[in-house]
C-alpha cells in the first residue's frame, strides 16, 4: 500500500461502493497457514480414507481439478466442499470445523482490513452520498449494487464481495457494540437500486437498525444550502487505543487516513456534517414519511 504526501496510504479497492479492482488471493498474508493447512487436511483424510481426487470429487460434487488445486492451497475450498468431505472421508467434524476461517479468507484483503479496524472501534461516523452505507445495506440491496459495477466481477469475485459485505456487519450486534453513526444523502434513500421492493426493504431495515441505542442514522436533505460534504464520502473511526483514523474513498482507490492533522479534518467536517442534517429523531421520521409515499 502506498502512502502519498498527506498522510494518506492509498488502495486500490473501494470499501463500501460496489467498485473496485479484481483481487487475486494472496496467500502470504496471515490467512496463508490457514489455506495451506485446509488443502493439506483434505489430502490427509482423502488418502486416509483410500480415495483417489477423482473419487472424492465424483462423492462430493466437484470437478478432480477443484479437489487438486484445493489440495495444493490453490483455490479456497467453499464451506460446503469441506462440509461434504467430512462426511465422505469420515473426519468426524475435522474439516467442517475449518469453514469460519477459510470463509474468513476468502474475503478481498483489502475488506479485511477495514473489517478489523470496525472490529477494534469504539465509535465509528460514516458519511454517504451515492448509497446506502455497507454496514446498512440489506443482503438484496448490497446484491444489486454489486450487480451493476462495471466492468463486471467475475462469479466467484461477485460472491467473495458479497459475503466479506455481510459479515462486516456484525459489528452491529456482536456484544460491546461501538457506538455507530451514520449520515446519508437523502438522494441514496431515493434512488430505487434493485427495484423498488428492494428499496423499500433496505428503508425498513434503516428504520430498524436506527432504533437501536448504540446506532444513530441521520439524513442530509437535498435543499440544505451548506453542506461541509461536497468532497466525497468519510468514515471516520476511533479505535480502543485512544486513536483515530479515517477512511475517504473516490473512483477506483480508498484513502486510509493516518496522520492525526488529516484525520483531524475528517473529524470536523463529519461533525458538521452531522450538525447540518437532520437530527436522528428528524431522519426516522423522514424514512418513515418516504416509505409512506411508497405505497
Amino acid at each position: 500500500m502506498a502512502v502519498d504526501n498527506e498522510g494518506a496510504a492509498r488502495g486500490s479497492h473501494t470499501t463500501d461502493s460496489a467498485d473496485g479492482t479484481p483481487w487475486e488471493p494472496d496467500w502470504d498474508d496471515e490467512y496463508a497457514p490457514v489455506v495451506k493447512a485446509a488443502g493439506r487436511q483434505v489430502k490427509l483424510w482423502r488418502e486416509s480414507a483410500g480415495l483417489t481426487q477423482q473419487e472424492l470429487g465424483d462423492a462430493i460434487g466437484y470437478s478432480l481439478g477443484m479437489v487438486s488445486a484445493v489440495e495444493r492451497a490453490r483455490r479456497l475450498p467453499h464451506p460446503e466442499f469441506l462440509g461434504k468431505a467430512d462426511e465422505v472421508v469420515g473426519a468426524g467434524g475435522k474439516l467442517a470445523a475449518m469453514k469460519k476461517d477459510v470463509e474468513e479468507a476468502r474475503y478481498p484483503k483489502k475488506v479485511r482490513d477495514l473489517a478489523k479496524l470496525e472490529a477494534d472501534a469504539v465509535e465509528l461516523g460514516a458519511y454517504n452520498e451515492h448509497n446506502i452505507h455497507g454496514l446498512l445495506q440489506t443482503e438484496e440491496y448490497a446484491r444489486a449494487l454489486f450487480d451493476m459495477r462495471r466492468p463486471a466481477y467475475s462469479e466467484d469475485d461477485f460472491e467473495r464481495y458479497m459475503a466479506a459485505r455481510m459479515a462486516r456487519q456484525e459489528v452491529i450486534v456482536r456484544k460491546y457494540a461501538p457506538t455507530l453513526t451514520f449520515v446519508q444523502e437523502e438522494v441514496t434513500l431515493r434512488r430505487p437500486i434493485g427495484g423498488r421492493i428492494v428499496l423499500r426493504r433496505q428503508l425498513e431495515h434503516l428504520l430498524e437498525i436506527g432504533r437501536l441505542r448504540h446506532v444513530e442514522i441521520q439524513v442530509m436533505p437535498t435543499n440544505r444550502e451548506d453542506h461541509a460534504g461536497m468532497a466525497g464520502q468519510i468514515q471516520v473511526l476511533k479505535l480502543r487505543d485512544g486513536t483515530a483514523v479515517g477512511y475517504s474513498e473516490a473512483q477506483l482507490s480508498t484513502r486510509l487516513v493516518v496522520d492525526p492533522k488529516q484525520v483531524q479534518v475528517l473529524e470536523l467536517r463529519y461533525g458538521i456534517i452531522r450538525a447540518q442534517a437532520l437530527s436522528p429523531r428528524e431522519s426516522l421520521a423522514f424514512i418513515e414519511k418516504l416509505l409512506g409515499e411508497m405505497t
